[in-house]
């Protein structure tokens, strides 16, 4: 059995997926299995991947299922996984030819059950790290601190080990398809921390078409997925009461374009939401107004 799953969430990305698939076929170790979490592609992906698998280059699997949204393809992910470690590449991202390599040694020299997993770089095409680097001196950290505490910026790719990511699955709420994936890594944070290692794992290319680039949109089309994880991001015992603030304002936004008018009663922090509403219908306002037209 290898040790990691390259886990790919994709949909209508078979213009792109080769790019991914590209730099699998160039890894120096291949001790991995590829598995793709078609999310109900209407494209030619499934007979571009059944190519793939015909050619014999790497360990694919495949399997697709009704669109759920990024996080039910990540609940799919995370039940199909067997291996012990899993880092999820997205459809239009690609790893570096060396970098199942460092994560496999890296794990068999520091990696314990103590640990959740490992925090690695993401970088621009271009070779340029997206934000900053992971602190030096530091060893482990939990995902929060690594942003709160330490005051590292951009996104970051983690590799988690499986049995872990099999808890705290993504609710699905109809009609919807998105829930911030950071729920799973903070409920995460509250017991382990993760090895930091301050190398690129992943060049990453943000697409029009990608969900980093339609964040107000998906705002309006997702109100419940995000009331859910601002609701759950407040009762984090170890955020600020600053950064519980920030959640509540969201909270409040995200409960007025959801119509939820039980919204002040289902909150863990009442004081904290009663004094975001300002804040909250502004946000609301602002997300309905910049949206009107979708």
């Amino acid at each position: 059995m290898p040790l990691l799953t390259i886990f790919t969430p994709t949909y209508n990305r078979a213009y792109c997926l080769h790019k991914c698939y590209e730099s699998l076929v160039r890894q120096t170790n291949k001790d991995f299995i590829w598995l793709i979490i078609d999310d109900g592609s209407t494209d030619n992906t499934k007979e571009l991947v059944e190519k793939w698998i015909s050619e014999n280059k790497i360990t694919i699997r495949y399997h697709y299922q009704n669109n759920q949204g990024m996080h039910g393809a990540h609940n799919t992910a995370y039940e199909l996984i067997d291996t012990e470690l899993n880092v999820c590449i997205d459809s239009d991202d690609y790893m570096p030819d060396d970098a199942v390599e460092k994560i496999i040694s890296f794990w068999k020299k520091y990696g314990s059950d103590k640990f959740s997993g490992i925090i690695g770089l993401d970088a621009y095409t271009n070779g340029q790290i997206i934000g900053s680097k992971l602190p030096v001196n530091v060893k482990s950290s939990t995902l929060f601190d690594i942003y709160h505490k330490y005051g590292v910026t951009g996104d970051k790719k983690l590799v988690y080990r499986t049995e872990l990511t099999k808890r705290y699955p993504y609710p699905l709420f109809e009609g919807e398809k998105y829930v911030g994936l950071a729920y799973k890594y903070y409920m995460l944070d509250k017991e382990y921390e993760m090895l930091l290692m301050n190398e690129i794992l992943c060049y990453v290319e943000y697409l029009p078409d990608g969900s980093s680039m339609n964040m107000l949109k998906q705002y309006r089309k997702n109100p419940k997925g995000f009331a859910f994880y601002r609701k759950e991001l407040m009762k984090l015992p170890f955020a600020s009461t600053f950064f519980k603030f920030r959640q509540a304002v969201h909270y409040v936004s995200s409960s007025l374009i959801s119509k939820n008018n039980k919204f002040l009663s289902e909150t863990p922090e009442k004081l904290l939401t009663l004094l975001a509403l300002p804040l909250g219908l502004l946000l609301y306002l602002f997300i309905m107004l910049k949206t009107k037209n979708t």
